[in-house]
């Protein structure tokens, strides 16, 4: 069992095309956080925010960095709305923003972050590293790396890594277990290329798996079999 992990939900996840956001979706990610927590894990999030915003397919003429800016703003308006369920439910949740956003968030450090966590809060990872042209897979493992996560758990659409586009050919392979330089080397698209060199290069496990399977994100973090592990 991981005693620290980081959590990726994409924005289309929590959403499931049903509109901004899918409540029955987000309770259950949110049941299952807390009987993570209860087993004795703590845990962090960062949560994309394609469900409002997808770069510049909206206007392709639009200038990345301004583009860029708005999907971090789009991140802390889920990340905002899913520590706010976090509370309905009866847990603690915080938000951490590498910029200033007034009283809506707070501004990251790694001693504010190491605090909350020691109280049991879950904590939500907004507005990316603060600068354009960097995902949200790449601040997944760049907090990891900073706060000393034993894993990086991404829950995704897909139950794990094909050699192939799985949607597009009935014969694509699904890996179990990957080296981190593969998917670099091979370019599979899974995750963020910086995002993979970071997990490489400070050896932090990854497991990709399919939000939709039943006790998904509780299985990923008691170690147990399930998707694709990303060995380092």
């Amino acid at each position: 069992m991981y005693k620290r992990i980081v959590l990726k939900l994409s924005g289309e996840a929590i959403s499931s095309g049903a509109g901004t956001f899918d409540n029955n979706i987000i309770a259950d990610i949110v049941r299952q956080i807390k009987e993570v927590i209860k087993m004795g894990t703590q845990v962090t999030l960062v949560i994309g925010g394609g469900n409002f915003w997808r770069g510049r397919s909206a206007n392709p003429e639009m200038d990345r960095t301004k583009a860029d800016q708005i999907g971090m703003l789009a991140t802390v308006m889920n990340a905002v709305y899913v520590m706010d369920f976090i509370r309905q439910q009866g847990g603690e949740a915080r938000v951490l923003t590498p910029i200033t956003i007034g009283t809506v968030t707070e501004q990251f450090s790694k001693e504010l972050a190491e605090k909350y966590l020691a109280e049991n809060k879950v904590l939500i990872f907004a507005a990316g590293i603060g600068h354009p042209f960097f995902s949200t897979d790449t601040v997944t493992a760049l907090r990891a790396c900073e706060l000393n996560a034993d894993a990086i758990l991404f829950a995704k659409n897909i139950d794990g890594v094909y050699d192939k586009d799985p949607a597009k050919y009935p014969d694509a392979k699904k890996f179990g277990e990957i080296p981190c330089r593969d998917i670099v080397e091979k370019n599979l698209g899974v995750i963020d290329i910086a995002a993979a060199n970071l997990c490489y290069e400070q050896k932090i496990p990854v497991v990709i798996f399919g939000l939709a399977e039943e006790n998904g994100i509780v299985k990923a973090a008691k170690g147990e079999k399930i998707g694709t592990v990303v060995t380092v």
